[in-house]
């Protein structure tokens, strides 16, 4: 059989591995956008025969989504659009998640093909930038509708079979909601072969979610590294560390604090811990801002699957009733309501996408209080190079903007690794040693920075593995 490495190939985003057996059965393996939009000189050296994918998607057989995150799912309804006809297996928790993910990456898209239009000359002068965005890639929610019809869900932990000789496992990993891991079972030319795909490695005693589940023993073992050369700081539990900072930014001094999250997962993960604040620990009542409809509907799709978290979030429900809920929440859901939190002049927590001040409502939010100095925003998760978030965390003093006009950057910025739903260095050597390293045939290293990835690769080597590969972009391996 042969595995190629079409994403995540030496950077972190664009998940998609496509696994094709002798008898040209052929398997992909998440399909997600490709959010670095670095094309390397190895990409530009493959001839791309198609429009988007580098290979016919009416000739896959069946995709394999790992988990709800568009670097992992975002190009699944350009891949039914370029003619895949086949089902997309997830756990049930993935589908609705990946639903909204998908959904809100068609408004985006609606509103990028309308700037495009007015920037070729239909009522607006021409951008003098280039959009780096192929119109190509630009689905709207018609496609995303036909993704959906496409899903097919599976339990956890239950082999699945595919076709003669071949069979998938969903394994826990933490991470997000319904996040797996992958082991594929293929038994061909009379010999079984299994190769194990890591998703995104969750961590233990995360929020709400249960901790990675073990994996078995495979030949081949596909390895994300976001995390692969360096370990969390934090040391104490989400609520010790949201508290003290609160404290600092709301009740020491009457400010705000802005957290830039995630909608899916990360808000999730805190409006659970403010609730343990408020029900537990007798926390003051501050008011908290959730300025993000998409972290609306997915809280609900979380409370929707409760039998899917941790025992102790399911405990806390049975004893309260709610997991997200309380006093002083408000969820925003109209612009103008979220404009007016600007308004509000006692300290208050400020909840918003993205998480990495990249686009989102919190821009605003950041803008506005970016030279304010009761003000703190709490970045609590990782931030790409060039987006805002990065620059705040490296130092920046100011923020130019689109009038060249100059913000002091006098804000409080903090940072705390406490809430970041990647395994560290640790949690993936954890990972790989439920292999033996004289069993395992290689391990390819995926998901990460390049330096990340090569870090890793040298800690592994240490560790005693041997055949470790960092593909590149296109790169095939004969399993």
């Amino acid at each position: 059989m042969k595995l190629t490495f079409w994403g995540a190939a030496r950077q972190v985003t664009g998940s998609m591995y496509l696994l094709e057996l002798e008898d040209d059965y052929k398997i992909l393996v998440d399909c997600g956008t490709d959010l670095d939009r670095q094309k390397s000189t190895n990409k530009d050296k493959v001839t791309v025969a198609y429009s988007i994918f580098p290979f016919e998607p009416s000739d896959i057989d069946v995709v394999l989504l790992t988990h709800a995150h568009i670097d992992h799912s975002g190009n699944l309804p350009n891949l039914i659009r370029e003619g895949y006809e086949g089902q997309i297996l997830c756990t049930a928790p993935t589908l609705p998640l990946a639903h909204l993910l998908l959904q809100d990456s068609a408004a985006l898209n609606h509103r990028l093909l309308k700037q495009l239009h007015n920037g070729n000359g239909h009522g607006k002068r021409r951008s003098k930038k280039k959009p780096k965005i192929n119109p190509a890639e630009l689905f709207l929610e018609k496609q995303v509708n036909e993704t959906v019809e496409q899903f097919v869900t599976i339990a956890f932990n239950q082999k699945f079979k595919l076709t003669k000789g071949v069979s998938v496992t969903f394994i826990p990993t933490g991470h997000l909601l319904g996040a797996a891991n992958i082991v594929i079972e293929v038994e061909e030319n009379g010999q079984k072969k299994t190769i194990g795909f890591s998703g995104d490695l969750g961590r233990k005693n995360y929020p709400l979610l249960q901790d990675p589940h073990p994996f078995p023993e495979v030949d081949y073992l596909i390895c994300e590294s976001t995390y692969g050369n360096r370990r969390h700081k934090a040391t104490g539990t989400p609520e010790e560390a949201l508290s003290a900072i609160i404290q600092q930014a709301c009740i020491d001094i009457p400010g705000r604090l802005i957290i830039p999250a995630f909608s899916v997962g990360r808000t999730q993960a805190l409006l659970y811990t403010l609730n343990k604040l408020y029900t537990d620990h007798n926390f003051p009542p501050i008011k908290v801002f959730s300025d993000s409809p998409m972290a609306y509907q997915s809280t609900k799709v979380y409370q929707k699957f409760i039998k899917y978290l941790n025992k102790e979030a399911q405990e806390f429900y049975e004893e309260n009733e709610e997991l997200f809920d309380f006093e002083n929440l408000i969820y925003v859901e109209k612009m103008k309501d979220s404009k007016a939190i600007s308004n509000y002049n006692e300290p208050c927590i400020i909840i918003s996408s993205s998480g990495m001040v990249q686009g989102g409502r919190v821009e605003h939010h950041v803008m506005t209080n970016i030279s304010n100095p009761y003000a703190t925003i709490l970045m609590i998760g990782y931030a790409a190079e060039g987006t805002l978030g990065r620059k705040l965390l490296e130092g920046m003093r100011s923020i130019r903007l689109k009038n060249n006009d100059e913000l002091p950057v006098l804000a409080n910025i903090q940072s705390t690794d406490v809430f970041s739903g990647h395994g560290d260095r640790d949690d993936l050597t954890r990972f790989v040693k439920y292999q033996q390293p004289d069993k395992l045939r290689k391990i390819f290293l995926v998901h990460g920075e390049y330096k990340s990835m090569t870090d890793f690769h040298a800690h592994l080597i240490q560790e005693g593995y041997s055949q470790v590969e960092i593909p590149t972009w296109g790169q095939s391996y004969q399993l």
